[in-house]
């Protein structure tokens, strides 16, 4: 140091936020907190920080830089010394704690993300988004055969039932994708029921003859499934997903809930979410639907 220089004992904000590596924005936020004291001010009014604020900047931007919310460790050193030193009692030990567990979190939130853009950019950018338990179900279809209107319906079942009922669920798509007059038959009644608008009255003819196609393509994809063997594969997916998800409380399903023990945990039930998923279909769609429904009934062995 130059004999002839003499370091300031105060430095305005401006500097001081400059020395740690901050913003007079931040410092002003940690007065405001009471995270750092407001310092004394000089004859212009103006904020004034000496050496024992600037000690305590450093600690801050130190801790924050490490992950440490701002009221933790305005928390920690309240119980340190007034230099904000490392050996500060108790409370920074219950800090890092929880800062570690909330890491570890971050990791595995870090490594489920990394293992979803790899799923994209090996499987495609839609289908990678599903889980890896319905992607590996779809994984060897011949490429284009898979279309987007299925992978939105998958996307919906997997929210509404989780992964395993998309997974069931994708068994219908491997069958058209690999039987392309099955598809044909498929899009030929898709067309039929989208054609029931707002239109067609509840009772037109129409509603009861969509409704008997829709159960006898219905019931020839049911027949290629089986003949496939895909429907054994279904029974592998509950076994697999079994393995991976044990649940010693729970002997079976929830009866009242198709998706208890299938959906992520903190999702909303199967009855929630199908009572806040949209689907805009007309009164007449709707009614072919049910009839349709009732023609399976009535053809089903239990009947």
């Amino acid at each position: 140091m130059h004999a002839s220089f003499v370091p300031p004992r105060q430095v305005r904000i401006g500097d001081a936020a400059a020395f740690v590596g901050t913003t007079p924005r931040a410092i002003r936020h940690y007065h405001e907190i009471g995270l750092l004291p407001e310092p004394e001010r000089g004859v212009d009014g103006r904020r004034r920080y000496g050496y024992e604020d600037m000690i305590r900047l450093l600690w801050i931007r130190r801790m924050a830089d490490a992950g440490i919310a701002l009221e933790d460790i305005r928390d920690s050193l309240q119980t340190g010394t007034t230099s904000g030193g490392a050996e500060g009692g108790g409370g920074v030990a219950d800090v890092l704690e929880r800062l570690e567990e909330t890491l570890t979190e971050r990791e595995a939130e870090l490594r489920r993300q990394r293992a979803a853009v790899e799923r994209m950019r090996t499987e495609g950018s839609r289908m990678g988004l599903l889980s890896d338990f319905v992607t590996d179900r779809l994984r060897n279809l011949p490429e284009g055969t898979l279309r987007q209107a299925d992978l939105d319906a998958l996307l919906v079942t997997e929210r509404i039932f989780g992964p395993l009922g998309a997974a069931v669920q994708a068994t219908r798509f491997i069958a058209l994708a690999t039987h392309p007059t099955l598809r044909e038959d498929s899009d030929r009644v898709d067309a039929a029921e989208e054609a029931l608008d707002d239109g067609v009255a509840v009772d037109d003819p129409r509603v009861a003859r969509v409704a008997a196609e829709r159960h006898a393509f219905e019931s020839a994809l049911h027949a290629v499934i089986e003949e496939s063997g895909l429907d054994e594969d279904d029974d592998a997916l509950f076994d697999a997903w079994d393995a991976l998800h044990p649940d010693p409380a729970h002997d079976g399903e929830d009866e009242d809930d198709p998706g208890s023990g299938r959906r992520e945990e903190g999702s909303m039930s199967a009855v929630e979410a199908v009572g806040k998923m949209p689907y805009d279909f007309s009164p007449a769609r709707q009614r072919c639907m049910e009839l349709a429904l009732e023609l399976s009934f009535q053809g089903s062995p239990a009947s």
